[in-house]
């Protein structure tokens, strides 16, 4: 019993944790020193609450404990005396919700300050927000613990003095970090192992949050439903170690709670709020999760939805997967044009999937030479193992 108590503790102070920190760094600034006085107050819930039971207000109990540690951290320096008569001693206890959610979103937007870089905007948001240890971030990206360390280390440095931003300009810059956190853990750009499920897990809860914050915005809810209709074929993604393509998955093992949750999200947002580049993929998303096969997908829709992605928010990723439906509705040949297009395109250029694309057209075309040339060239230039040896694979047939 005490096993379950003490894991709906630590559930508890995760959730917490971020808004604690936004009320304090609201208040006074210093992310460091505060989310090093948030560390301790933590740590005191760990070994107080089982014992003595969770307070009332479990929010303003560790805003109020964080808050003596970071008025107690000040005074033992007496370079920083003077601060102390502008500084609140204890900053008052708030469990107001909106207000803890409002400086959670707030402290997400400080995580993405556009003078950090993507990696380090990642990593600040998986410290900070997300409640990760540096181990477990620099597990989670193949780095050394000591890189992972500097990297957190000089974002918060970068970001120091900062304040919150009063609007909601970061929120594509946020959006952006949770989609890049998410597709690292659905499908790891290197290493052995072609998933990390706990990146998509924590990306997915994050967005979540953000979007019980923020519920009228329609590219947070695409966001969310595209991450939901993605992780729902998590499980058939692999075997053995090996990619399974999404037209040899077996359907009837998709998580079909996911799949509802995430077909409720497009439907009832489609209609009221204009469809992004987050909406519309997770559209055309669910429009995969619902078909009972392959053969049997709407591809005229879905080449449809790549159209209006590909002029609304052009990007050579749109382009390849508009490529393969173009060759499902036209056929292979006018899909390879398409791809053509991509060929002095530097954002692409010596990136695995266009010679992985350009296989599987060359493939389709019965043109299986040439397939097999670029599989073999898409297996040298991935880093990852998983989808390296799915492609030899393809290239040995």
């Amino acid at each position: 019993m005490s096993g379950e108590i003490s894991g709906e503790i630590e559930d508890l102070l995760r959730a917490l944790a971020p808004q604690v920190l936004g009320t304090l760094v609201r208040s006074h600034g210093q992310f460091e020193a505060c989310e090093d006085a948030v560390q301790e107050a933590l740590l005191a819930a760990s070994v107080q609450w089982p014992e003595q039971g969770v307070p009332s207000r479990p929010a303003g109990w560790l805003v109020t404990v964080a808050g003596r540690r970071l008025t107690d951290h000040w005074r033992s320096e007496a370079a920083r005396r003077e601060r102390e008569l502008t500084v609140s001693m204890e900053p008052l206890p708030d469990d107001d919700p909106s207000r803890h959610l409002d400086d959670t979103l707030r402290l997400l937007f400080l995580c993405c300050h556009p003078k950090l870089s993507a990696p380090s905007q990642v990593a600040l948001t998986l410290r900070a927000v997300g409640g990760l240890t540096t181990h477990q971030i620099a597990h989670a990206f193949l780095v050394p613990e000591a890189t992972m360390a500097q990297r957190i280390s000089r974002a918060k440095q970068t970001i120091k003095g900062t304040g919150f931003p009063d609007g909601p300009e970061r929120l594509p810059a946020v959006l952006q970090v949770l989609y890049l956190i998410f597709n690292e853990g659905y499908t790891a750009t290197s290493g052995p192992e072609l998933q990390r499920v706990e990146l998509a897990a924590e990306a997915i809860r994050l967005a979540r949050e953000v979007h019980r914050l923020l519920p009228d915005d329609g590219e947070v809810a695409g966001l969310l439903a595209l991450m939901l209709l993605t992780d729902a074929r998590r499980a058939t993604r692999s075997a053995d170690g090996v990619l399974v393509p999404l037209a040899e998955q077996d359907r009837s093992l998709w998580d079909r709670a996911r799949i509802e949750e995430g077909v409720a999200l497009v439907s009832g947002t489609l209609p009221k709020a204009p469809a992004g580049p987050y909406l519309l993929q997770a559209t055309i998303a669910a429009i995969h999760d619902e078909a009972p096969s392959t053969e049997e997908t709407d591809w005229a829709e879905v080449l449809v939805l790549y159209k209006i992605l590909d002029r609304t928010a052009p990007n050579p990723m749109v382009t390849l997967n508009r490529a393969i439906a173009t060759a499902m509705v036209h056929g292979p040949v006018e899909g390879l044009a398409l791809l053509a297009t991509l060929d002095g395109d530097k954002r692409v250029a010596g990136h695995y999937r266009l010679d992985a694309v350009r296989g599987h057209l060359l493939d389709l075309a019965g043109e299986h030479e040439q397939a097999r040339e670029h599989y073999r060239r898409a297996a040298r230039l991935t880093l990852s193992l998983p989808e390296r040896e799915y492609l030899l694979r393809r290239a040995s047939r």
